[in-house]
This record gives C-alpha cells, structure tokens and sequence, in this order.
C-alpha cells in the first residue's frame, strides 16, 4: 500500500510514528511537509516541521517538548546572546544547529530543499520518503493589530515571541503563489493508495501544503481515497492555538467545521473524536464519510489505532 501523509508540526509528527506502527514493512509511505514555518536565523534556513518529523521517527526529538532534539545543550545560544545576536525568543540547541549548518552549507552549493532533506534523512532514517512540500521559498506570515499598529509578522514570531495572544487578522503564506511543488509531490499523490491528512493545523499546516499550486487540485483529482482526523476535540484544538489561526479564515474551532472547510471535493472521509459524535451526521450531510472514535495520542499504540481507523474509513470510501 502507497500511503502518502500530508504534514506539519508535533501532530503531524506524532500521528506518523503511530502510522508506522500501524501499517507492514511492505507498506510505502510519503510525508509531503509543510514548509511554510520555515524561517532564517543567525544566517541559516531553519525548517521546523521537516525536522520535527525527522527527528520524531528517527528518535532524535525531545518527547516532552515534542520539538528539539533530546539531551540538547545551549552553548551557542548563550555566546550568541553574549554578542547580543538575537533572536532570543527562539530556541535552536547546540545539536539542533548542526542540521541547519548542514541544511545551510548544502543549500549554498546549489543542492535543492528536496535534495538536501533526503541527504538529512539518511542519518535519521525515519521509515519514510520525506519530501518538503516545495524546494521555493514560501514563508507564513500573520496580520496582526497590536501597540505597533497594523503589521505583519512571519508566524514563528506569531507563534512563539506573541504565544497568538494578539488576534490573528489574516493568515498569508507569502510566496505560494508563485511555488512550485517540490519533485515528486505531485507523481506520490498521483500513485497513492491512500491520502492521509494527520491531525495537523488545518491552516497554517495542512492549509499551507495546499496552497502551493497544483497540490490541491492534485489531491481533489487523485483516485486514491483522502481521510482526515480532526486536530479539533470538544471545541479546543488537542495541542497549541489553532483556533486563534482558524478565526483568522472564519472557520470556528469545531470538528465538523474543519471538515466542512476542507469540503467534500477535497476529502471523502473525516474522524472525530469520541467526545465529538454529534459532529457525525453534521459532516456526513455535508457528503463526508465520518466516524467517532478516540483521537488523543497518549501513546504510540493509541496512535497506531487513530492510523488503522483513517485507513478502514479509507477503504470504505474508497472511489
């Protein structure tokens, strides 16, 4: 089975190593990532969900934070604060910067995103083919109103300086139009078995993945069937604030509302959580497949079970 996963982000991350433990070594499974977080600090390209990924099935990550790299020092953030070189809000480790210098040093000799993330995945052999979402630069930036006016800011900054204690007013994925899919995204869609959204942010995750042209309509036109599972339990998002990002785009932080806003042209089946099975009729009205069962990651096994009911809700919605 052909598998390809759109991702980004702890979520994304953590439902891939249950999904690996889901499926048979037969199995061949693609993680198209979102890059829009990326982000360039202290001269090197820092991209934080290919390397959350990466280090989470290749058992590198810092399991209580969920990004980092475990039994990481500081050393080069407390010199570069002594040369008063920020960002300070920003935490990279001293193992963490290894992989950017790298990222940076290959990228500089000409070598493409793509090129550079399977160079990378050959220390951590993460079990999957892990291909960015585009080798262009595309950056998400966020519409905010706050003392210094109307601005925009590039969303780590949003995210993790601001905590999206100030309203998003708009989410802009700067670049996107203008990107081209990274080699490979488009022909792994085209061949999927099955196309799995994990239970990413909608908007500046998943949402961003689509919004490089030609992969929404690759994934709206594949055979293959395309199952979500809501990042969205009982009115609240699982991890982070990604109802501050979905009131952005006028969606409301509700499982069914994901669904409605992804839309049936995109997807042909979505998964709720237990505590959100009124939502079930509301997106199967709506021409969505849906089922409740328990979406919260508390381990590796409870995992693996979300992947084994998006792949059976799959085969029942298969085209």
């Amino acid at each position: 089975m052909r598998i390809v996963a759109l991702a980004g982000g702890i979520g994304g991350a953590r439902f891939l190593r249950g999904l690996l433990a889901a499926v048979g070594p037969q199995d061949e499974i693609t993680v198209i990532g979102n890059t829009g977080d990326d982000i360039h600090l202290y001269g090197l390209k820092v991209c934080p969900d290919l390397d959350t990924v990466m280090y989470t099935l290749g058992g590198g990550i810092h399991e209580e934070q969920g990004w980092g790299r475990t039994d990481e020092t500081w050393s080069i953030k407390a010199e570069m604060k002594e040369y008063g070189v920020g960002p300070e809000w920003f935490g990279l480790g001293d193992r963490d910067f290894a992989t950017h210098l790298v990222r940076s040093q290959m990228l500089t000799a000409g070598y493409s995103l793509s090129q550079v993330t399977e160079a990378l995945c050959v220390r951590w052999k993460p079990g999957v083919r892990l291909l960015p979402m585009s080798d262009d630069r595309v950056e998400t930036h966020v519409r905010i109103t706050d003392e210094q006016g109307t601005r925009a800011v590039h969303f780590q900054e949003y995210w993790v300086r601001l905590h999206a204690a100030v309203d998003a007013e708009a989410i802009v994925p700067v670049g996107a139009d203008t990107a081209k899919p990274a080699p490979g995204v488009l022909e792994a869609i085209a061949a999927a078995d099955v196309i799995l959204f994990p239970p990413s942010n909608p908007v500046v995750s998943i949402g961003t993945i689509l919004a490089v042209p030609g992969i929404r309509e690759a994934v709206a036109a594949a055979p293959a069937p395309v199952v979500g599972l809501s990042p969205i339990i009982g009115g609240a998002p699982v991890r982070g604030m990604a109802d501050k990002v979905l009131a952005a785009v006028g969606v409301e932080a509700t499982a069914e509302a994901v669904a409605l806003n992804y839309g049936s042209a995109l997807i042909d089946g979505w998964l709720v959580d237990t505590a959100d099975e009124a939502a079930v009729a509301v997106v199967e009205e709506a021409g969505i497949a849906c089922r409740a069962v328990p979406l919260l990651m508390t381990d590796v096994e409870a995992t693996a079970e979300m992947a084994r009911a998006a792949l059976a809700l799959a085969e029942q919605v298969r085209k």
